[in-house]
């Protein structure tokens, strides 16, 4: 299992590098137009971490590298935000050795809770979270309705893409883009979109690993 979990964190790391100009440009419109450098850079330095780690470290250990290393290495408030979260799911993956649908919702909610806690943030307010808590509670949804991961995973990424268009729709209350106030309105919201790219880059490994299709 752990070659599997370093290749779908390499998955998401190639995802987000290869977007890095759309997560700048989007952050230049409201932000500080780093959040794709930094990002970058942090999953950059994951993918030389991970790689390196020592040979069978399990679900739980990658996911707390790959925390550690977001918070070292990603500047701004998305380093400590994304950071906690992976650290919050590591701490949930403690003793698992495979993942299922129930094993990935008790680990995305940790992880989202993470991010609650730390950023003092909830929907509403033109964050990650407009496009990370509705994709958890579509994906809650679709498990329960026995659809397969996939499925599940399908139908929380078409519920992120609407959070990003709703974060076009709202006024910035935290963060930089807090700052610019009604100028906001229009933008999407970059770390809403670095969310959903994340979880896209995931589905696509799933799918391409034939995981409950």
């Amino acid at each position: 299992m752990s070659s599997f979990t370093v290749a779908a964190l390499e998955a998401v790391a190639d995802t987000i590098v290869q977007n890095k100009e759309l997560l700048t440009s989007l952050d230049a419109a409201i932000g500080d137009a780093d959040h794709g450098i930094n990002m970058a850079r942090g999953f950059e330095a994951v993918r030389v971490k991970i790689r390196a780690a020592a040979p069978g470290t399990d679900i739980s250990g990658l996911l707390k590298l790959t925390g550690m290393t977001l918070i070292s290495t990603v500047g701004g408030a998305s380093g400590p935000l994304y950071g906690t979260a992976f650290m919050r799911a590591a701490a949930a993956a403690q003793g698992k050795a495979t993942l299922d649908p129930d094993g990935i919702t008790q680990i995305w909610s940790a992880a989202l809770q993470g991010i609650k806690d730390r950023g003092k943030a909830s929907r509403g307010e033109k964050t990650m979270l407009d496009a990370m808590e509705p994709a958890y509670e579509a994906f809650v949804e679709a498990v329960k309705a026995e659809k397969s991961l996939v499925e599940s995973l399908d139908a929380a990424c078409e519920a992120a893409k609407e959070g990003i268009e709703y974060t076009k729709t709202i006024i910035a209350t935290k963060g930089r883009a807090s700052y610019l106030g009604e100028r906001s309105l229009g933008h999407q919201d970059p770390g809403a979109t670095s969310s959903y790219l994340m979880l896209a880059a995931l589905t696509e490994f799933c799918r391409s690993q034939q995981l409950g299709a």
